[in-house]
Protein backbone atom coordinates (compact mmCIF):
# COMPACT_ATOMS: atom_id res chain seq x y z
CA UNK A 1 0.00 0.00 0.00
CA UNK A 2 1.70 3.15 -0.71
CA UNK A 3 2.08 5.59 1.91
CA UNK A 4 1.90 9.22 0.01
CA UNK A 5 1.09 9.86 -3.48
CA UNK A 6 1.43 13.65 -5.59
CA UNK A 7 -0.92 14.79 -8.31
CA UNK A 8 -1.31 17.88 -10.13
CA UNK A 9 -4.24 19.27 -12.42
CA UNK A 10 -3.99 22.27 -14.93
CA UNK A 11 -5.92 25.60 -14.72
CA UNK A 12 -8.79 25.45 -17.34
CA UNK A 13 -10.86 27.48 -19.22
CA UNK A 14 -14.87 26.73 -18.57
CA UNK A 15 -17.38 27.43 -20.72
CA UNK A 16 -15.25 28.20 -24.08
CA UNK A 17 -17.55 31.07 -24.44
CA UNK A 18 -20.32 29.55 -26.11
CA UNK A 19 -20.48 26.76 -24.00
CA UNK A 20 -22.08 27.73 -20.67
CA UNK A 21 -21.90 24.60 -18.46
CA UNK A 22 -21.25 22.31 -21.03
CA UNK A 23 -17.86 22.81 -22.42
CA UNK A 24 -14.47 22.87 -20.67
CA UNK A 25 -10.72 23.26 -22.22
CA UNK A 26 -7.52 22.35 -20.00
CA UNK A 27 -5.20 25.33 -19.62
CA UNK A 28 -2.14 24.05 -18.53
CA UNK A 29 0.08 27.27 -17.62
CA UNK A 30 -0.27 26.44 -14.31
CA UNK A 31 -1.19 23.73 -11.92
CA UNK A 32 -2.19 22.85 -8.29
CA UNK A 33 -0.72 20.08 -6.37
CA UNK A 34 -1.81 17.78 -3.92
CA UNK A 35 0.65 15.24 -1.99
CA UNK A 36 -1.66 12.77 0.30
CA UNK A 37 -0.15 11.55 3.12
CA UNK A 38 -1.90 7.89 4.75
CA UNK A 39 -2.95 8.44 8.46
CA UNK A 40 -4.43 7.10 11.32
CA UNK A 41 -8.12 8.03 11.65
CA UNK A 42 -11.02 8.90 9.15
CA UNK A 43 -11.30 11.84 6.53
CA UNK A 44 -8.96 14.31 5.52
CA UNK A 45 -7.27 16.76 7.13
CA UNK A 46 -5.04 20.32 5.60
CA UNK A 47 -1.13 20.04 6.22
CA UNK A 48 1.29 22.74 4.44
CA UNK A 49 0.41 25.21 2.07
CA UNK A 50 2.73 26.11 -0.71
CA UNK A 51 2.71 28.61 -3.64
CA UNK A 52 0.62 31.47 -4.81
CA UNK A 53 -1.15 31.60 -1.37
CA UNK A 54 -0.17 30.93 2.01
CA UNK A 55 -3.08 29.45 3.38
CA UNK A 56 -6.26 27.86 2.82
CA UNK A 57 -9.19 26.36 4.79
CA UNK A 58 -9.04 23.55 7.14
CA UNK A 59 -12.51 22.64 6.64
CA UNK A 60 -14.02 20.27 4.17
CA UNK A 61 -17.08 22.51 4.11
CA UNK A 62 -14.94 25.19 2.63
CA UNK A 63 -11.81 23.34 1.04
CA UNK A 64 -12.28 21.98 -2.31
CA UNK A 65 -9.77 19.38 -2.28
CA UNK A 66 -10.49 18.40 1.48
CA UNK A 67 -14.00 17.99 0.17
CA UNK A 68 -12.81 15.67 -2.61
CA UNK A 69 -10.31 13.79 -0.45
CA UNK A 70 -13.43 12.95 2.19
CA UNK A 71 -15.72 12.10 -0.11
CA UNK A 72 -13.32 9.69 -2.30
CA UNK A 73 -12.51 7.66 0.84
CA UNK A 74 -15.80 7.44 2.20
CA UNK A 75 -17.10 6.00 -1.11
CA UNK A 76 -14.29 3.25 -1.29
CA UNK A 77 -15.07 2.63 2.76
CA UNK A 78 -10.94 3.65 3.37
CA UNK A 79 -9.46 2.16 6.84
CA UNK A 80 -7.12 5.34 6.86
CA UNK A 81 -7.59 8.97 6.70
CA UNK A 82 -5.10 11.40 4.60
CA UNK A 83 -3.19 14.75 5.36
CA UNK A 84 -3.06 17.12 2.46
CA UNK A 85 -0.48 19.26 1.44
CA UNK A 86 -1.24 21.80 -1.26
CA UNK A 87 1.02 23.74 -4.15
CA UNK A 88 -1.70 26.16 -4.87
CA UNK A 89 0.00 28.06 -8.06
CA UNK A 90 -3.46 28.69 -10.02
CA UNK A 91 -4.98 32.07 -8.48
CA UNK A 92 -8.42 31.54 -6.93
CA UNK A 93 -11.27 33.61 -7.68
CA UNK A 94 -9.67 34.16 -11.02
CA UNK A 95 -12.28 32.33 -13.64
CA UNK A 96 -9.49 29.81 -14.55
CA UNK A 97 -10.16 26.56 -12.55
CA UNK A 98 -8.77 26.91 -9.19
CA UNK A 99 -11.11 25.20 -6.85
CA UNK A 100 -11.46 22.40 -9.72
CA UNK A 101 -7.71 21.62 -9.49
CA UNK A 102 -7.36 21.13 -6.28
CA UNK A 103 -10.29 19.00 -5.95
CA UNK A 104 -9.36 16.96 -9.26
CA UNK A 105 -5.46 16.87 -8.22
CA UNK A 106 -6.55 15.92 -4.19
CA UNK A 107 -8.96 12.72 -5.85
CA UNK A 108 -6.40 11.68 -8.17
CA UNK A 109 -3.75 11.58 -4.95
CA UNK A 110 -6.22 9.99 -2.72
CA UNK A 111 -7.15 7.46 -5.36
CA UNK A 112 -3.60 6.14 -5.79
CA UNK A 113 -3.64 5.15 -1.78
CA UNK A 114 -6.91 3.12 -2.04
CA UNK A 115 -6.39 -0.48 -1.69
CA UNK A 116 -8.37 -0.37 -5.26
CA UNK A 117 -8.14 2.67 -7.24
CA UNK A 118 -10.62 4.37 -9.67
CA UNK A 119 -10.33 4.79 -13.25
CA UNK A 120 -9.85 8.40 -14.34
CA UNK A 121 -13.14 8.85 -15.15
CA UNK A 122 -14.73 7.39 -11.93
CA UNK A 123 -13.25 9.99 -10.18
CA UNK A 124 -15.35 12.90 -11.75
CA UNK A 125 -18.19 12.01 -9.14
CA UNK A 126 -15.80 13.17 -6.44
CA UNK A 127 -14.21 15.92 -8.01
CA UNK A 128 -17.34 17.11 -8.28
CA UNK A 129 -18.16 16.84 -4.58
CA UNK A 130 -15.12 18.99 -4.06
CA UNK A 131 -16.14 21.56 -6.31
CA UNK A 132 -19.49 21.96 -4.86
CA UNK A 133 -17.59 23.91 -1.97
CA UNK A 134 -17.12 26.79 -4.78
CA UNK A 135 -20.80 26.06 -6.26
CA UNK A 136 -23.61 24.00 -5.52
CA UNK A 137 -24.93 22.74 -7.50
CA UNK A 138 -21.13 22.27 -8.76
CA UNK A 139 -20.42 23.40 -12.42
CA UNK A 140 -19.09 20.51 -14.40
CA UNK A 141 -16.97 22.34 -17.43
CA UNK A 142 -13.75 23.53 -15.33
CA UNK A 143 -13.64 19.80 -13.15
CA UNK A 144 -13.96 17.62 -16.67
CA UNK A 145 -11.28 19.99 -18.31
CA UNK A 146 -8.79 19.74 -15.14
CA UNK A 147 -9.28 15.83 -14.81
CA UNK A 148 -9.14 14.77 -18.34
CA UNK A 149 -7.34 17.45 -20.90
CA UNK A 150 -8.03 18.61 -24.02
CA UNK A 151 -11.60 19.83 -25.09
CA UNK A 152 -14.43 18.21 -23.18
CA UNK A 153 -18.12 18.12 -23.01
CA UNK A 154 -20.53 17.09 -20.63
CA UNK A 155 -23.19 15.48 -23.07
CA UNK A 156 -25.28 13.81 -20.44
CA UNK A 157 -25.00 14.04 -16.88
CA UNK A 158 -27.52 11.34 -15.90
CA UNK A 159 -25.83 8.95 -16.63
CA UNK A 160 -22.64 10.37 -16.92
CA UNK A 161 -21.68 10.59 -20.40
CA UNK A 162 -18.17 12.88 -20.90
CA UNK A 163 -16.63 13.07 -24.42
CA UNK A 164 -13.57 14.51 -25.77
CA UNK A 165 -13.85 16.81 -28.80
CA UNK A 166 -11.44 16.58 -31.54
CA UNK A 167 -8.67 19.32 -31.36
CA UNK A 168 -8.33 21.57 -34.16
CA UNK A 169 -4.80 22.53 -35.29
CA UNK A 170 -3.44 25.62 -35.96
CA UNK A 171 -5.07 27.65 -33.01
CA UNK A 172 -3.55 29.14 -29.75
CA UNK A 173 -5.81 30.28 -26.63
CA UNK A 174 -4.64 33.69 -24.82
CA UNK A 175 -6.07 34.47 -21.44
CA UNK A 176 -5.44 37.52 -19.48
CA UNK A 177 -6.04 37.46 -15.81
CA UNK A 178 -6.62 40.54 -14.66
CA UNK A 179 -6.18 42.36 -10.77
CA UNK A 180 -9.95 41.31 -10.05
CA UNK A 181 -11.78 38.78 -8.02
CA UNK A 182 -14.97 37.13 -9.37
CA UNK A 183 -17.31 34.44 -6.47
CA UNK A 184 -18.32 31.87 -8.73
CA UNK A 185 -21.41 31.42 -6.85
CA UNK A 186 -22.30 34.90 -6.78
CA UNK A 187 -21.68 35.67 -10.96
CA UNK A 188 -24.03 32.56 -11.39
CA UNK A 189 -26.90 33.90 -9.06
CA UNK A 190 -26.83 37.07 -11.45
CA UNK A 191 -28.28 35.35 -14.28
CA UNK A 192 -31.17 34.79 -15.33
CA UNK A 193 -33.46 31.68 -15.49
CA UNK A 194 -35.48 32.53 -18.61
CA UNK A 195 -34.59 33.89 -21.68
CA UNK A 196 -36.09 35.01 -25.04
CA UNK A 197 -36.35 32.02 -28.04
CA UNK A 198 -34.36 33.95 -30.40
CA UNK A 199 -31.33 34.04 -27.45
CA UNK A 200 -31.95 30.52 -27.54
CA UNK A 201 -32.23 30.02 -30.87
CA UNK A 202 -28.84 31.72 -31.61
CA UNK A 203 -27.34 30.24 -28.41
CA UNK A 204 -27.99 26.84 -30.11
CA UNK A 205 -26.94 28.01 -33.60
CA UNK A 206 -23.70 29.00 -32.16
CA UNK A 207 -22.89 25.79 -30.12
CA UNK A 208 -23.64 23.83 -33.17
CA UNK A 209 -21.56 25.93 -35.08
CA UNK A 210 -18.42 25.87 -32.76
CA UNK A 211 -18.79 22.22 -31.72
CA UNK A 212 -19.11 20.34 -35.63
CA UNK A 213 -15.72 23.76 -36.24
CA UNK A 214 -13.88 21.60 -33.76
CA UNK A 215 -14.96 18.44 -34.95
CA UNK A 216 -13.82 19.06 -38.55
CA UNK A 217 -11.21 21.25 -38.23
CA UNK A 218 -12.65 24.23 -39.68
CA UNK A 219 -12.08 27.34 -38.59
CA UNK A 220 -14.70 29.50 -39.84
CA UNK A 221 -17.18 27.26 -38.57
CA UNK A 222 -15.26 28.23 -35.00
CA UNK A 223 -15.19 31.83 -35.76
CA UNK A 224 -18.97 31.99 -36.01
CA UNK A 225 -19.79 29.76 -33.19
CA UNK A 226 -17.56 31.63 -30.60
CA UNK A 227 -20.02 34.32 -28.86
CA UNK A 228 -21.30 33.72 -26.34
CA UNK A 229 -24.91 35.40 -26.81
CA UNK A 230 -26.85 33.63 -23.71
CA UNK A 231 -24.63 34.48 -20.38
CA UNK A 232 -21.29 36.96 -21.35
CA UNK A 233 -24.32 39.46 -21.48
CA UNK A 234 -25.85 39.10 -18.00
CA UNK A 235 -22.30 39.10 -16.38
CA UNK A 236 -20.60 42.08 -18.50
CA UNK A 237 -20.64 44.27 -16.14
CA UNK A 238 -18.45 42.46 -13.90
CA UNK A 239 -15.63 43.62 -16.25
CA UNK A 240 -16.43 47.05 -17.78
CA UNK A 241 -13.46 47.38 -19.98
CA UNK A 242 -14.74 44.12 -21.94
CA UNK A 243 -16.31 45.10 -25.11
CA UNK A 244 -13.17 46.82 -25.65
CA UNK A 245 -11.38 43.95 -25.05
CA UNK A 246 -13.24 42.37 -27.05
CA UNK A 247 -13.65 44.39 -30.05
CA UNK A 248 -8.78 44.66 -29.90
CA UNK A 249 -8.64 40.17 -30.08
CA UNK A 250 -11.35 40.84 -32.99
CA UNK A 251 -9.39 43.64 -35.21
CA UNK A 252 -6.28 41.32 -34.24
CA UNK A 253 -8.02 38.66 -35.78
CA UNK A 254 -9.26 36.75 -33.11
CA UNK A 255 -11.34 33.57 -33.57
CA UNK A 256 -13.37 34.69 -30.98
CA UNK A 257 -12.89 36.62 -27.06
CA UNK A 258 -15.12 35.78 -23.72
CA UNK A 259 -15.04 35.56 -20.47
CA UNK A 260 -13.09 32.11 -18.88
CA UNK A 261 -15.77 30.30 -16.85
CA UNK A 262 -17.41 33.31 -14.66
CA UNK A 263 -14.23 35.50 -15.31
CA UNK A 264 -12.74 38.22 -14.65
CA UNK A 265 -9.68 36.22 -17.01
CA UNK A 266 -10.79 36.72 -20.89
CA UNK A 267 -9.57 34.40 -23.17
CA UNK A 268 -9.73 34.00 -27.28
CA UNK A 269 -8.86 31.89 -29.50
CA UNK A 270 -6.32 32.56 -32.29
CA UNK A 271 -5.06 31.23 -35.37
CA UNK A 272 -1.66 30.70 -34.58
CA UNK A 273 0.18 33.13 -36.93
CA UNK A 274 -1.96 35.82 -35.46
CA UNK A 275 -1.78 34.68 -31.97
CA UNK A 276 0.89 37.46 -31.20
CA UNK A 277 -0.89 40.05 -32.64
CA UNK A 278 -4.39 39.21 -30.68
CA UNK A 279 -2.07 38.94 -27.29
CA UNK A 280 -0.82 42.46 -28.18
CA UNK A 281 -3.77 43.91 -29.03
CA UNK A 282 -5.61 42.68 -25.77
CA UNK A 283 -2.44 43.74 -23.63
CA UNK A 284 -3.25 47.36 -24.49
CA UNK A 285 -6.69 47.30 -24.10
CA UNK A 286 -6.31 46.42 -20.64
CA UNK A 287 -3.59 48.97 -20.19
CA UNK A 288 -5.99 51.57 -21.94
CA UNK A 289 -8.33 51.00 -19.59
CA UNK A 290 -5.61 51.35 -16.30
CA UNK A 291 -6.21 47.57 -15.72
CA UNK A 292 -3.22 45.90 -15.15
CA UNK A 293 -3.36 42.25 -15.93
CA UNK A 294 -0.81 38.88 -16.47
CA UNK A 295 -1.27 37.03 -20.18
CA UNK A 296 -0.62 33.52 -20.56
CA UNK A 297 -0.59 31.57 -23.61
CA UNK A 298 -1.39 27.53 -24.34
CA UNK A 299 -2.24 25.26 -26.91
CA UNK A 300 -5.49 23.76 -26.63
CA UNK A 301 -4.21 20.35 -26.29
CA UNK A 302 -2.97 21.17 -22.72
CA UNK A 303 -2.87 17.41 -20.92
CA UNK A 304 -4.99 16.81 -17.73
CA UNK A 305 -4.10 15.27 -14.14
CA UNK A 306 -1.61 13.39 -13.62
CA UNK A 307 0.19 11.07 -11.11
CA UNK A 308 3.62 12.72 -10.05
CA UNK A 309 5.33 10.28 -7.85
CA UNK A 310 3.85 7.25 -6.04
CA UNK A 311 5.92 6.45 -2.85
CA UNK A 312 7.39 2.95 -2.55
CA UNK A 313 4.90 0.36 -1.54
CA UNK A 314 5.76 -0.78 2.33
CA UNK A 315 7.12 -4.14 2.36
Amino acid sequence: MNQSARASAPASIGNIGVGFDVLGQAFDVARDTVHAWREAGTGARLGRVTGIVDSLPASARSNTALAAAAALLDSAGADFSVRLDIDKQIPVSAGIGGSAASAVAAAVAVNALLETPLQTAELLPFALAGETVSADPPPWDNVMASLHGGLVIAARLDPVLIAPLPVPDGITAILFHPEARTNTAAAREVLSNQVPMQTAVEHARRISAFTLGCATGNHELIRAGLEDVLVEPQRAFLLPELPEIKAAAHEAGALGCSFSGSGPSVFAWADDHCAAAVETAMAAAFAEAGRKARAYTAPLASPGARLETVAEPVR
